[in-house]
């Protein structure tokens, strides 16, 4: 177990549900429909990437090695990327380059997951 990730997820997601309040109510009726849009799916790829955050720091104790700790690592930085570039992107219009840094936080999210799979698949568990 990977006591700092469970930590970080739960606060991401206490995060995620606040943020996504207030978009359903404050944001709602100030936001165009696109950017509407836009700052769901930065809530949704959190709040999805929380729970592959939380079963990493599960998973670390089970299957030792430096994959699973990288997978963590990486949907931390997917979060921060991701969601992060599309909440500024929703809250600064006018800097339309954050844009281009969001997939980056896509592929954050994508490394995380086949660095997960690598780590179980090329470890053996500690506990059955």
């Amino acid at each position: 177990m990977h006591k700092g990730f469970l930590i970080t997820a739960a606060l991401l997601g206490a995060i995620s549900v606040a943020l996504g309040a207030f978009g359903a109510h404050a944001l709602k009726e100030t936001l165009s429909e696109q950017s509407l849009v836009t700052y769901e799916t930065a809530v949704r790829y959190q709040f999805y990437h929380v729970f592959a955050l939380a079963l990493t720091g599960i998973l670390r104790g089970y299957f030792p090695g430096g994959r699973i700790r990288f997978a963590g690592i990486l949907f931390i930085a997917g979060i921060i990327v991701f969601s992060g570039s599309l909440y500024l992107l929703v809250a600064l219009p006018e800097m339309r380059w954050l844009g281009a840094i969001t997939p980056l936080g896509g592929l954050c999210f994508i490394a995380g997951w086949v660095m997960l799979a690598l780590g179980i698949a090329n470890t053996g568990a500690s506990k059955q």
